[in-house]
């Protein structure tokens, strides 16, 4: 968030929700639950590289991503911690209430 700009990410997968198939998904959420502004958005921008996802399926551990300055330790214990059940509620409320296929993507606003 921002005076100007707010983002959320809800995961819609098309495929059977694993560990090994949401890596980037579970990194995502675990920065946005433990990292500040300036951080997250530099770590994001690295997870949403071609590279750093194929690196990642090779079986890279994500933690070799983080950025200086993050929360190393906060980052890895949520990560380590999160479970599949909450990107199963993301694919749940992307399909239920928006009415998405699976894995389809979208972009939603709201005005404050």
């Amino acid at each position: 968030t921002s005076r100007h700009t707010r983002v959320g990410v809800l995961n819609n997968p098309s495929s059977k929700i694993k560990e090994s198939n949401t890596v980037i998904a579970r990194g995502i959420l675990a920065a946005f639950l433990t990292q500040n502004n300036s951080n997250l958005k530099s770590f994001l921008s690295k997870l949403s590289k071609e590279e750093t996802a194929k690196s990642l399926a090779a079986g890279t551990k994500i933690t070799k991503f983080l950025i200086p300055g993050m929360d190393g330790n906060a980052f890895e214990k949520k990560y380590n911690t999160l479970g599949l059940d909450l990107i199963k509620t993301h694919q749940v409320f992307c399909q239920e209430v928006l009415k998405l296929l699976p894995g389809q993507m979208a972009v939603t606003s709201n005005g404050r």
